[in-house]
């Protein structure tokens, strides 16, 4: 009979062991180390202007929506599931929060409307995951294709042009000689690492991933916990559709496309395994800079986009790979 071990719904998951963290610690220095490497062959190729204030400036503005949606993204797949609706959720938030009613009640309520309507939807998945028993690919899916429906209903298909100016001075605005979105970035990244690493939401998130069965012997709401999960990463949504709203200055129902697939490429880089169970913010955001990097070299070198996404391919396949690898090296150990 196979043993299993009750734990304590306090602690919600037994520390992760030394080797996993040294292995972790291991792939985060690997990942440092690519991000080096692409800086310098970025300095190589444009050394007059890629290691400019204006371009790094630039280059984190563009990796803010795409970030923060990556920390929802990470909640969810360390929690074993997997979200393909977050591009589409942006997407309707940014569009709900630019139509002309929302906007005549003032910036408060655009982004009040955003966070919620991002939250919503998340909560809608979570539900129907958790509670419906309906399968994580199949019920974000169908959130894909409702949300974006729905944001074309709601736009006409049209771009909607932001004319409250107190939405756009604060967002497009600078605290410090730096960007709010940056700020915001960080913001997020530093709550949702404190809430991942030193709570009890974060220890049980890693419990119903790593195995969901004990998790409900050791008295979590496991339901209850995936639905919460589904509802932070639409909020990060709600709050990635703010900062594309903001760059753009504009709500469309094409905003936030593909970002589902840069969030789980960016997680899976990171070192996030996508069966659940493991994973790392800081990871997450390392991988979130090398494709910024990566794609800001190729517009700057003047390089067609479909090269780019090639090279975006063999990137994920390679983690992919290095992850299984990894794993096999662990299960032999053991």
């Amino acid at each position: 009979m196979t043993e299993v071990r009750v734990l304590d719904p306090k602690s919600a998951a037994p520390q992760e062991p030394r080797k996993h963290r040294r292995a972790l610690d291991l792939r985060l220095t690997g990942l440092l180390g690519v991000l080096v490497v692409l800086c310098v062959v970025g300095y190589a190729t444009r050394p007059d202007s890629f290691l400019t204030e204006a371009n790094i400036s630039t280059m984190l503005r563009l990796a803010a929506a795409i970030g923060v949606v990556s920390v929802g993204m990470t909640f969810v797949i360390i929690s074993g599931g997997i979200d393909l609706s977050v591009g589409s959720i942006v997407a309707l938030s940014g569009v709900w929060m630019t139509t002309v009613a929302t906007q005549s009640y003032g910036p408060v309520v655009m982004v009040l409307c955003a966070l919620l309507v991002g939250l919503g939807c998340g909560l809608v998945n979570g539900v129907l995951i958790s509670y419906g028993k309906i399968v994580p690919f199949i019920a974000t899916l169908a959130m894909y294709a409702s949300a974006k429906g729905l944001a074309e209903r709601l736009s006409g298909r049209r771009t909607q042009v932001v004319t409250e100016t107190g939405f756009t001075t604060f967002f497009r605005g600078d605290i410090l000689g730096i960007p709010v979105l940056i700020w915001l970035l960080a913001a997020v990244f530093a709550v949702g690492w404190v809430l991942l690493n030193r709570t009890t939401f974060g220890r049980r998130t890693f419990a119903v991933g790593g195995n969901a069965e004990a998790a409900r012997l050791a008295g979590i709401d496991v339901r209850r916990h995936t639905a919460l999960v589904y509802g932070l990463a639409g909020l990060c949504c709600g709050i990635a559709a703010l900062m594309v709203v903001a760059r753009t200055t504009s709500g469309a129902s094409t905003n936030g496309m593909f970002y589902e697939l840069d969030a789980i490429a960016a997680v899976v880089i990171g070192g996030t395994l996508l069966s659940g169970g493991r994973g790392s913010l800081i990871g997450t955001l390392i991988g979130v800079l090398i494709f910024t990097v990566v794609g800001n070299i190729f517009t700057q070198n003047n390089l067609d986009t479909d090269i780019q996404n090639i090279a975006k391919g063999v990137i994920i396949v390679a983690a992919v790979l290095l992850q299984r690898t990894t794993a096999r090296r662990r299960t032999h150990a053991t």
